[in-house]
């Protein structure tokens, strides 16, 4: 499985429901199942971002397919990061010679 962050504000639409938010992201935990994906973590934050989520698929189709269908709901915007954990990152820099 494949790691992804998932960085997100709330949109004027998801504010204004904002009182929902727990609910929805049980509902985007079962809707990740869909795409084969996993939402591991959610967590309201402070700061810029309102959200901050941790995200397993299978490969980058699966995931991408599931942000836009998160997307299209259209309560959060979102900027999605491949993270790397520590045994993938030393088999990338192993290739660097």
């Amino acid at each position: 499985m494949l790691t992804y962050i998932a960085l997100s504000n709330f949109t004027d639409q998801g504010i204004r429901n904002v009182k929902d938010t727990t609910k929805r992201a049980d509902a985007v935990k079962e809707a990740a199942q869909k795409f084969g994906a996993k939402m591991t973590q959610i967590y309201w934050t402070q700061g810029h971002y309102d959200l901050v989520a941790f995200i397993e698929a299978p490969d980058e189709k699966s995931a991408t397919a599931f942000a836009l269908a998160i997307g299209m709901a259209g309560n959060v915007r979102t900027q999605t990061l491949r993270a790397f954990t520590s045994e993938e990152m030393s088999e990338i820099v192993g290739k660097l010679g």
